[in-house]
């Protein structure tokens, strides 16, 4: 088994949620939040923010950790144990552009509900979940300016 850590983000832009479609060869389809591999010298927060400015071109900002999921899938003729960092973050504005090299087709930005309802993977709804709880409690804290 192998050992892989990424980090992402769940970008919110006046209360909208960024997702991507992603289609690869049609062998895997589904509506996913920006996420990749660390590089060697990034830090999480780094990582998270270069994996979203590249999957989507949107231009954000961190706001807090999330904290980070774990899940296992094959490839190459192992096992890839992931364990995901999620930051929540704030948008500069709707614009998002999809990584057509990384086969994502097409992105944007959602009501809560029409997100968590588009997202694939379970333990990407669950911390969707959490983001958004701790984006309305910023709301009602007055901490969430945008």
């Amino acid at each position: 088994m192998t050992e892989a850590v990424s980090c992402g983000g769940v970008v919110i832009y006046r209360g909208k949620i960024l997702v991507l479609y992603k289609n690869y060869r049609n062998r895997y389809e589904g509506w996913v939040l920006p996420k990749g591999t660390m590089e060697e010298g990034e830090t999480q927060e780094e990582t998270a923010l270069r994996e979203v400015l590249e999957e989507s071109g949107a231009k954000a900002r961190v706001v807090c950790y999330l904290g980070s999921t774990e899940y296992e899938f094959h490839g190459g003729g192992d096992t890839i144990h992931k364990r995901v960092h999620w930051y929540l973050m704030r948008s500069e504005s709707y614009y998002s552009k999809p990584q057509k090299e990384e086969y994502f087709e097409d992105s944007g930005y959602y009501k809560f509900h029409e997100a968590i309802h588009l997202l694939k993977f379970p333990n990407e709804k669950a911390i969707l979940e959490k983001a958004h709880a701790e984006y309305l409690k910023r709301r009602k804290d007055h901490t969430w300016s945008s």
